[in-house]
């Protein structure tokens, strides 16, 4: 009740705003009425609307440090760096020890490119930042993106050490460990924590996260549980042990994890996601395509949940429903190329070839080392009887795929079935060398008694002639 007064409001608010703005109606607005609509249209991704506003705020209220710092986030957002560090400079002459500031100039320099300044930033801001812990962070992010990992690694244990329930540093020291293969060597600092206190749920959550990495499931879930018998309302270890189970293909026990996370924590786009995958996982489309719908009720813009409920519609043959939800989440992420290898598998079982072409292409761009957007893509020319096109387009695959079998395979189809028997037997060849068992797929492509025995013969050739 309480929630829909407040959405009420705000939808006045942002009305009585946009009413100011085309009818230049004349309407005084308060600071935090301000913060409310810029905040509204940030959440949004309409930044150019939340510059309008910002700048109209500024008018009223010119020595907002607040929204000084705000219009240099928004600028940001817009790629307007060095605008956006101008504004900073100033609020900093008046704020010198605001680590808001230089924690979002940090950021800036980052997005730049320029680790080295970020990183200075960052440390200029430690005497005076009260979470030293997203500080120290931000450093290992910034460490990260020069891949010096030891350097990262330095500056997540030091967010640590700060504060243990620290989740991205968590999550991305166990990346660096990983990368620089000390993951293991790791299991003894965190065992350091649970030495010193073993009743820490964050140690053992910690832990947990490192053995599920290492694939160590078992040991993962021991631990994840540990942290909840220690801290009964610890969701994200509940959310976690429900991956772990996941992975692990016990279903009901990754259910009943999740239901307890939400239990915790109330519903979350995330954890109907997870649910809505194992669903999908145990063949139960429906109540996969139910629990990814109520994650796009939470968060309209959960490209994920869009494209999860477009599977499960697809698994039913629901192929009209289902390309209506593969292109939302296309809409939200745009370089996605399952999402335009979805569309594009779609469209052609609709019937829409040319759309089902131009997904493709699309899909090539973003992955060319995807074998199956290149066979896919070919097999309609190949079906239509374009038999060079088919051929051309193998052909460009083969950049990215070498040494990949199927591609040889399916030139000596195209080759044959292009009338140009010689250059299909080189090709031939090349794939039997590659992976001799795979040419049976040959005989999908040949049902003709007699192309299968002449086709048997030559392999059964190759095959005396290398034994």
């Amino acid at each position: 009740m309480a929630e829909n007064f407040k959405r009420k409001e705000e939808n006045e608010l942002i009305k009585r705003f946009e009413d100011h703005i085309k009818n230049k109606a004349s309407y005084f607005f308060e600071l935090d009425s301000f913060e409310q609509i810029i905040g509204f249209y940030i959440d949004r991704g309409q930044y150019k609307r939340a510059l309008n506003a910002t700048n109209m705020a500024m008018e009223q209220y010119p020595f907002s440090i607040e929204l000084i710092v705000t219009k240099a986030q928004i600028l940001s957002n817009l790629e307007e760096y060095e605008e956006a560090l101008k504004l900073l400079q100033k609020a900093e002459s008046f704020q010198p020890n605001d680590s808001e500031i230089h924690l979002l100039k940090g950021s800036i320099y980052s997005l730049q490119a320029n680790y080295l300044a970020a990183i200075d930033t960052y440390i200029t801001t430690l005497p005076f930042a009260e979470e030293k812990d997203e500080v120290y962070y931000s450093i290992g992010l910034a460490y990260q993106s020069m891949e010096d990992y030891d350097k990262a690694i330095e500056s997540y244990k030091n967010a640590i050490a700060e504060n243990i329930f620290h989740d991205g540093a968590l999550y991305e020291l166990a990346y660096c460990l990983d990368i620089t293969g000390e993951l293991e060597s790791s299991i003894s600092y965190y065992n350091q924590f649970i030495d010193a206190d073993p009743y820490s749920q964050a140690a053992w959550y910690n832990l947990g996260i490192v053995y599920n990495k290492l694939g160590r499931y078992e040991e993962a879930i021991k631990a994840y549980d540990y942290a909840t018998v220690i801290e009964e309302n610890f969701s994200s270890a509940y959310f976690n042990m429900g991956n772990t189970y996941a992975q692990l293909e016990q279903y009901s026990e990754a259910l009943n994890a999740y239901k307890k996370t939400i239990d915790i924590e109330g519903p979350s786009p995330e954890v109907y996601c997870q649910m809505a995958s194992v669903y999908e996982r145990m063949q139960q489309y429906e109540l996969g395509l139910k629990y990814f719908q109520k994650a796009t009720k939470l968060d309209n813009l959960y490209d994920e949940a869009w494209y999860g409920a477009g599977k499960c519609l697809n698994m039913q043959q629901k192929w009209y429903q289902s390309l209506h939800f593969y292109n939302k989440a296309l809409k939200l992420d745009h370089e996605n190329p399952d999402y335009w290898k979805a569309v594009a598998e779609t469209e052609y079982k609709i019937g829409n070839i040319v759309s089902s072409i131009d997904a493709y292409e699309e899909a090539s761009m973003l992955t060319p080392e995807d074998k199956e957007i290149w066979l896919n893509w070919s097999y309609i020319y190949y079906e239509q009887g374009e038999y060079e096109k088919a051929i051309d387009l193998i052909i460009s695959g083969l950049t990215d795929n070498p040494d990949d079998a199927d591609f040889f395979y399916r030139l000596t189809v195209y080759l044959i079935s292009a009338g140009k028997y010689k250059e299909a037997f080189n090709y031939l060849e090349n794939a039997l060398i590659l992976d001799f068992d795979k040419h049976e797929v040959l005989f999908e492509f040949f049902p003709q008694l007699e192309t299968q025995k002449a086709l048997y013969k030559i392999i059964d050739q190759f095959r005396k002639e290398n034994s």
